[in-house]
């Protein structure tokens, strides 16, 4: 189990390193902000319909993809957790 500081310090140093054995490296460059960004819409119509529809379990796995993507385009969009929680 990772928390949100532990995924994205993960994540950041496979997309600084440009890790190409790193699926996420590899969506970033191909897909860059546009592509994540429609990801993420994506995991977030599946988090709602399964918190609606599915139950918790289920919520929670939409949530956790939600979580993931979001964090992929903050790497994509240079946007630090700093900047993030500046906001909440």
């Amino acid at each position: 189990m990772k928390t949100f500081e532990e995924l994205h310090s993960e994540l950041r140093t496979k997309w600084i390193n440009r890790d190409r054995t790193s699926g996420t490296v590899v969506r970033l460059e191909e897909d860059g902000v546009h592509g994540i960004g429609k990801k993420v819409v994506e995991e977030a119509a599946e988090a709602w319909m399964a918190a609606e529809f599915e139950g918790k379990e289920r919520a929670a796995q939409e949530i956790a993809q939600l979580i993931f993507f979001t964090q992929v385009l903050m790497l994509a969009a240079d946007v630090e957790l700093e900047d993030v929680y500046r906001h909440l």
